[in-house]
């Protein structure tokens, strides 16, 4: 069974395709960019290394696809142009319907009613998986959300302390979000270590968030109703007093301003006016106060969660980093977990030191009755399966 797993932007188009048939495999992967701007770049990479690329206008998602279809059916890794058995899709937010599912009119009708909490990633979703549709209207498609995972979450962990109406109706609660990955995070430690129960996972990254996993299951959630919370993300704030809007409506800012600020403008980004974490690293090292001020931000909000976490599942068997930030960055992995002993963490420096990348490793000291763990994670073969999953039935 061939699944072409798709990660979207506004503007962009990233895949995978899986053959589940063979072992799960990578048969190529590729990418385009400005799409629906003109001279859009786009790339190829094949299982056996050739890479090919080029550029062209592309007008819509649908025809992001199709050129890399096309690609594929030349370099012959598929035999037609609907070979593909499936399209999954790595949505976010679907309010009420969660997990993975066929995409329909109702489900592009529930996550249009939700994009006014998710506008970054909902909008270029429905509006893909419709051009999707027009271009490939025998292929299913399958919509494996990210809140799916946290289900499981207990509701005394769900709820806010709102009128009850506001739940209800409205579906004002914490989702939790990167569940792909905190659900890869899950499984692969089930396979690393089948005697741990109790995870930490810790995805940092441009957007990053934080789990208590029980026995593979999801305990907790950095991220509330939105994206938006928890942890500073590259551009997004994190956690804010939602009385705060008040101050800032009340000094002139309308709600638009506001929400772009918070939204777009947050972040790594709003403290040090950049929202790439090796160049706030960078500029922290040569003395610049704010990027300093950025890196104990990021590193506080991840402490107070893992700490929440160690409280939510008294005591954890291990804790996993990983995300672009959380493999790669060997003094933000110190930061965090250090001063742990009383948890029973303790990092070993040389070992962090040497981690990163692709690479799994192990971090913590002989002396540490916790595990740490640099995982990469691999959310497109979560969505993979899922997306079989809903085909079988």
């Amino acid at each position: 069974m061939l699944v072409l797993v798709s990660n979207l932007g506004s503007t962009s188009f990233k895949y995978k395709l899986f053959d589940m048939s063979k072992g799960e495999q990578v048969l190529a992967e590729g990418s385009a960019d400005r799409i629906g701007q003109g001279n859009s770049a786009w790339k190829v990479e094949l299982a056996g290394g050739t890479k090919l690329n080029g550029t062209c206008d592309l007008a819509d998602h649908g025809a992001a696809v199709e050129l890399h279809l096309k690609e594929l059916l030349k370099a012959g890794v598929i035999a037609s142009m609907d070979a593909v058995n499936a399209i999954g899709f790595k949505a976010v937010h679907g309010g009420p319907i969660s997990g993975a599912v066929k995409v329909d009119d109702k489900v592009l009708d529930t996550m249009a009613q939700f994009s006014d909490v998710a506008p970054l990633h909902n909008p270029p979703y429905i509006a893909a998986m419709k051009a999707f549709a027009q271009r490939l209207p025998k292929v299913p498609q399958v919509a494996a959300f990210e809140t799916g995972f946290h289900q499981t979450i207990p509701l005394k962990r769900q709820a806010y302390a709102v009128p009850h109406e506001w739940t209800e109706k409205l579906g004002i609660r914490r989702y939790g979000f990167h569940g792909a990955s905190h659900r890869y995070i899950a499984t692969r430690m089930k396979e690393l270590a089948p005697n741990v129960m109790k995870i930490v996972s810790c995805h940092l990254g441009g957007s990053c968030s934080i789990s208590a996993i029980e026995d593979g299951k999801s305990a907790a959630n950095s991220f509330g109703m939105t994206t938006q919370t928890g942890i500073p993300h590259a551009a997004r704030v994190g956690d804010f007093d939602a009385c705060a809007m008040m101050k800032l409506l009340k000094n002139g800012l309308d709600i638009d301003t506001i929400w772009k600020k918070l939204g777009k403008e947050g972040g790594l980004l709003g403290m040090t006016g950049s929202q790439d974490m090796r160049e706030v690293k960078a500029k922290a090292a040569a003395g610049d106060a704010r990027s300093q001020l950025a890196l104990d931000v990021f590193i506080e909000a991840c402490r107070h969660y893992v700490g929440a976490y160690l409280a939510v599942l008294n005591g954890a068997d291990a804790i996993c980093f990983t995300g672009g930030i959380g493999q790669n960055e060997a003094g933000i992995r110190a930061g965090i977990a250090g001063n742990m002993d009383y948890a029973g963490i303790v990092i070993d420096a040389t070992k962090n030191a040497a981690a990163k990348g692709n690479v799994e490793t192990r971090i913590d000291a002989a002396n540490s009755r916790v595990q740490v763990w640099v995982l990469p994670t691999n959310e497109e073969l979560i969505v993979a399966r899922q997306t079989v999953a809903v085909l079988q039935g």
